[in-house]
């Protein structure tokens, strides 16, 4: 669903329609619905299934046929430079599969072809060097989890409700475990002069995509990645290496990655001043805003996911991420901010990755103001977009990583709002 929404209400409002949020969670449920389903003999049981190996490439359910990634036609001039957005909603745990992984290209997929791939690290270097893709295989690599966000990941919400669907608000987000070695290796191998502080990474699709890297961030973690969740990455990924840069935003990723140039200064300085800064409401920007801000969402309930069930138990589960360290907690309101209850943290505490998050409860039907807060490492709590308004204005596209509002009805349909 990709209908423009203009869906506001108050917290005071809110409350005086009678609000109630449930108890303790129910501890079982009568089976009276279905019996026929277990007592019944179904199709299913009465012939065999498909043999092994009859896909070779293991695929998902039919039924799940509708777990995929979307685009918005409306977004961009044509195919070539358009998005698919991860169905978040359909997704639990913090791996997102890697036919599910959201796309953003410049000039479509590049078809590279591993034997003839080379990479070349040139510029203030002591050895100019160019590698094939067998000899970076030869340098030791590391598996590191981290997700990989677009600068522009909920910007259409600066001006308000935009999008009815967490795939369309926040779906320009994945989490794989990357494969590859660590950048400082082939670096220290070229020998970096001392004047060198920035590095120019050029991805070999027919855009020519580059961006500037300054050399710390280079040198700290960035990978240069070949898998992803164990296999090869695939060709929409930037197959058959790509540039992983944990924490900041995703068109640094340089996918079909095919140079690194060491400088030393920013290339392309007008590009560097529109790609990496934010305008703000009196006219000033904010450079270099390469850091991704803590941010969380709840993927369910929410419009893509509404509640079936009815009344009773409930579980809310959400994600969480910062571009600057781990998640140790959320919160989550089911009034619109009025009062906050600590959600459960499941899963690893990783570095600059995403992190589960569930709240149980009962839900009595009435309706609800759903929302999560992140708090990160450093101590940095995720803003409201009032708050974030008030700081910065509306004019940028990008950065926004405001609180997200889901009002949950009595008929257990759910829509994007606003708070005031």
């Amino acid at each position: 669903m990709t209908e423009k929404t203009d869906h506001k209400t108050t917290r005071r409002g809110f409350l005086a329609s009678g609000i109630a949020v449930g108890g303790a969670v129910a501890s079982g449920r009568a089976a009276v619905a279905g019996e026929a389903e277990i007592t019944e003999m179904q199709p299913w049981r009465r012939n065999l299934g498909d043999p092994v190996n009859n896909a070779p490439y293991g695929t998902p359910s039919q039924f799940e046929a509708d777990v995929l990634r979307r685009p918005v036609a409306w977004l961009t001039p044509d195919a070539t430079t358009a998005v698919s957005f991860t169905p978040l909603h359909a997704l639990d745990g913090t791996i997102t599969p890697n036919g599910l992984c959201f796309e953003r290209h410049h000039g479509g997929v590049a078809q590279v072809d591993p034997e003839k791939y080379r990479l070349m690290i040139n510029g203030l270097v002591d050895r100019p060097l160019i590698f094939t893709l067998q000899d970076l295989l030869r340098f030791p690599r590391e598996n590191r989890t981290y997700f990989l966000e677009c600068a522009a990941n909920s910007g259409m919400e600066w001006r308000g409700v935009q999008m009815d669907g967490v795939q369309f608000t926040h779906g320009m987000i994945h989490n794989v475990e990357y494969t590859g070695v660590p950048l400082r290796y082939l670096l220290e191998e070229a020998g970096v002069q001392t004047a060198g502080k920035w590095l120019l990474a050029e991805g070999g699709d027919a855009s020519g995509m580059s961006r500037s890297i300054p050399m710390e961030k280079a040198l700290e973690d960035c990978l240069i990645a070949f898998k992803m969740n164990g296999e090869a990455l695939r060709a929409e990924q930037g197959y058959p290496v790509r540039l992983v840069v944990p924490g900041w935003e995703g068109n640094m990723w340089v996918k079909w990655l095919r140079r690194l140039e060491v400088g030393d200064m920013p290339w392309h300085h007008r590009e560097e001043t529109s790609k990496y800064s934010d305008l703000m409401a009196d006219g000033r920007t904010r450079r270099f805003t390469w850091e991704m801000d803590a941010k969380s969402v709840i993927t369910t309930p929410s419009p893509q996911a509404p509640v079936l069930h009815g009344k009773g138990p409930m579980v809310l589960s959400g994600l969480a991420w910062s571009g600057r360290g781990s998640i140790p907690r959320v919160d989550v309101t089911l009034d619109g901010g009025i009062n906050w209850h600590q959600a459960r943290m499941d899963g690893p505490e990783l570095d600059k990755s995403l992190r589960r998050f569930y709240y149980d409860f009962n839900w009595d039907g009435t309706a609800l103001l759903l929302q999560s807060r992140a708090h990160d490492s450093t101590g940095y709590v995720q803003p409201t977009k009032d708050a974030l308004r008030s700081l910065r204005g509306v004019n940028s596209n990008y950065h926004n990583n405001g609180i997200q509002t889901w009002h949950l009805g009595k008929d257990g349909r759910v829509r994007n709002v606003e708070v005031t």
